[in-house]
């Protein structure tokens, strides 16, 4: 079998209705070679929704590279077709009653393999190794802090951020209160912190911070150090306690959720960012950090995943923002509405991820500050 190349495009294609409900997931099986010598391959598929409910197809050779090969998808339930130009292959396949395997035959060239199919969970999915240059993580076991990190307070009107650097040597924040600092490093809403002093939301700080120890560090390291400066340079001490309050919860939508499974590494960090406001692009992202997010940046209040949604998962997410959203980004406004403008919040993430936001009033965790002081010196 010829070497993969390496190509980063997804395909979006055609398809029925009925392909798009019972074919989106990743998908792995092994290639068994005849020629001599010749060693078994380990594909990866990962069939995936668009927001028009056309099928996206991704195809991985993961014992011959990282490269993602991009693939047309057609057929009508059961029996289904993948075809990967760059590769001179195709797949034909059947689906099982049960909806969880698919019988088929790869063929390349005039070679023609079986290759069956498991539909593969986030604990029996296999991993795909991170591309050339992709930075070293910092080991899973490891307890690390910040060795050096300086604290001043920000300029006016500074955009609020938080950073992990690509190479995972600096942690940084622009613009953020303590409250902000705070809500990321528990990944709770503002509004479950009480108690403290009013500078706890009013006054912003710039911070930059390297850990003791090298590697890209994962969502529990990055957030555990931010925990232990807080504790070190504002002297944070805080009791924990449940209060009913107004919140949004993410719950399954009526299609089911429509979401690529994510290739990053499951125990990393994931990337959540806005190419504009509402254009929003997850990467290895959890339930968990989506809602964070939404409740960090955009919503007023409290989000909690409710949505039964295990694993992580590349995605998109575009809508038109109104003015209660996006608030802590003073001075940013909402793109003006157009024809052709994207949905609002709540039947964007119905549209294109098959889930829904519903507003509830249910009891939350809240952190009440027993002691808080302005930051010690660098």
């Amino acid at each position: 079998m010829r070497h993969l190349p390496y190509i980063l495009a997804f395909a979006s294609l055609s398809a029925s209705a009925l392909l798009a409900q019972n074919f989106p997931g990743t998908w792995q099986g092994t290639l068994h070679p005849t020629r001599a010598n010749a060693k078994d391959l380990r594909v990866i598929f990962k069939i995936s929704t668009t927001d028009s409910d056309k099928l996206q197809a991704v195809m991985y050779s993961i014992d011959q590279t990282p490269a993602p090969l991009p693939g047309t998808v057609t057929g009508q339930t059961p029996n289904i077709k993948i075809s990967i130009p760059a590769a001179g292959s195709t797949y034909d396949g059947k689906l099982s009653a049960d909806g969880n395997a698919i019988t088929g035959t790869f063929a390349y060239g005039a070679a023609q393999l079986p290759l069956n199919l498991t539909r593969a969970t986030s604990e029996t999915a296999w991993a795909i190794p991170p591309p050339p240059g992709h930075p070293k993580s910092m080991p899973a076991d490891a307890r690390p802090v910040f060795d050096v990190a300086t604290i001043k307070l920000s300029k006016p009107n500074a955009q609020l951020s938080i950073l992990v650097s690509p190479g995972g040597n600096q942690f940084s924040t622009t613009n953020t209160s303590l409250s902000d600092l705070i809500a990321f490093a528990w990944k709770i809403h503002a509004r479950q912190i009480t108690g403290g002093p009013s500078w706890l939301e009013s006054e912003k700080y710039d911070l930059v911070a390297k850990p003791d120890i090298e590697g890209l560090p994962n969502d529990t390291q990055v957030r555990t150090m931010l925990q232990k400066l807080l504790a070190d340079r504002f002297q944070l001490t805080f009791h924990r306690d449940t209060k009913e309050l107004t919140v949004y919860t993410l719950v399954p939508g009526k299609t089911g959720p429509k979401l690529a499974q994510s290739t990053g590494d499951p125990n990393g960090l994931s990337g959540m960012g806005f190419r504009a406001l509402g254009a929003l692009i997850a990467s290895n992202a959890n339930m968990k950090d989506f809602t964070s997010l939404l409740q960090t940046m955009v919503l007023d209040r409290p989000v909690v995943d409710h949505s039964g949604v295990a694993g992580r998962y590349d995605f998109t997410l575009n809508w038109t923002p109104d003015e209660s959203q996006f608030t802590s980004l003073a001075g940013l406004k909402p793109p003006a509405g157009n024809a052709d403008a994207p949905p609002d919040l709540y039947t964007a993430i119905q549209q294109q991820l098959g889930l829904k936001l519903e507003s509830a009033r249910e009891p939350v965790e809240v952190l009440v500050i027993d002691r808080v002081e302005r930051p010690s010196g660098n």
